[in-house]
């Protein structure tokens, strides 16, 4: 017998909104494969799997548009990929040396005794919210090991 998860279901399982969900389902790129008699949105295995697609291609770097382009047959070189890894992996090396530049900043602030003025404490959080992306990558990737996991544990039923 096949599961289905209702939105919020699935949305916890895989580390997402359900805004996000129903983002992805209005501007196409993800839908369920069904409705309840209530009209809640309900996902299969099938939906499951291509989420994890749609997910790993985002954490290549594509964008949505690009993501939506690929699931409707469009295919990228593996040069295109890695051009597109090279590019965030820039873009995360700038945000580390800035993060790196205003925790210096601070720390010669703080040796020398001297306030923190709001200004260069907003600017420290800034650097520091933009530093977390290597962290939502990493718990992407474990979310898609659970993933791997519960298809093992669904194929062997």
């Amino acid at each position: 017998m096949q599961q289905h998860w209702k939105v919020g279901d699935l949305a916890r399982l895989a580390g997402l909104t359900v805004r996000t969900l129903r983002y992805y389902d209005q501007i196409g790129l993800f839908s369920p494969s069904g409705h309840s008699d209530s009209g809640h949105r309900m996902y299969n295995e099938a939906d499951i799997q291509l989420l994890q697609k749609i997910l790993s291609l985002k954490d290549l770097g594509l964008s949505l548009e690009e993501i939506k382009r690929v699931m409707e047959g469009q295919t990228y070189s593996s040069s295109e990929i890695v051009a597109i890894q090279i590019e965030r992996v820039r873009k995360q090396i700038r945000a580390q040396q800035k993060l790196l530049a205003e925790l210096e900043r601070v720390a010669e602030r703080m040796n020398h005794q001297e306030p923190l003025s709001i200004d260069a404490f907003l600017t420290l959080l800034e650097s520091m919210k933009q530093s977390q992306e290597k962290y939502l990558i990493e718990h992407r990737l474990s979310w898609e090991r659970h993933f791997d996991l519960l298809g093992d544990f669904l194929n062997d039923k």
